[in-house]
């Protein structure tokens, strides 16, 4: 009983050690005028899978935020495994969706939105 305890134990320690190392990613896209509320809509209805592949891959408190003015988008996201984010572009789940969105913003040719990462300069916990 006592190993079955000590194991348990160390998985949750081990899944309070993954939480305490997410790390933080933000990048920058922009939107195409006059496509906001279609860009809204769009994420409103995400497509459950998705959301299942975003959490799968480790991101959890995601957020995307517009400058109304000049239509970028930044996005700032937590995952757990930052390699694991490499993998995105090869799943044909995320490359539907990039197929579905290039029409409302600044895309490359393979479909995936222009995206610039931003270096963090300060946080406050």
């Amino acid at each position: 009983m006592k190993e079955e305890n000590k194991s348990i134990e160390t998985l949750t320690e081990i899944r309070i050690a993954e939480k305490n190392n997410s790390q933080r990613l933000a990048f920058k896209m922009k939107l195409h005028k006059g496509q906001e509320a279609e860009y809204k809509k769009r994420h409103d209805e995400l497509w459950p899978e998705l959301q299942l592949l975003l959490k799968e891959t480790g991101v959890s408190d995601y957020s995307i935020f517009l400058e109304e003015s000049t239509g970028d988008l930044l996005g700032v996201l937590k995952v757990q495994n930052p390699i694991l984010m490499d993998k995105l572009p090869l799943h044909p789940v995320m490359q539907k969706w990039w197929a579905f969105m290039k029409d409302i913003m600044d895309s490359n040719s393979d479909n995936s939105p222009v995206s610039i990462s931003l270096k963090e300069v300060f946080h406050l916990d």
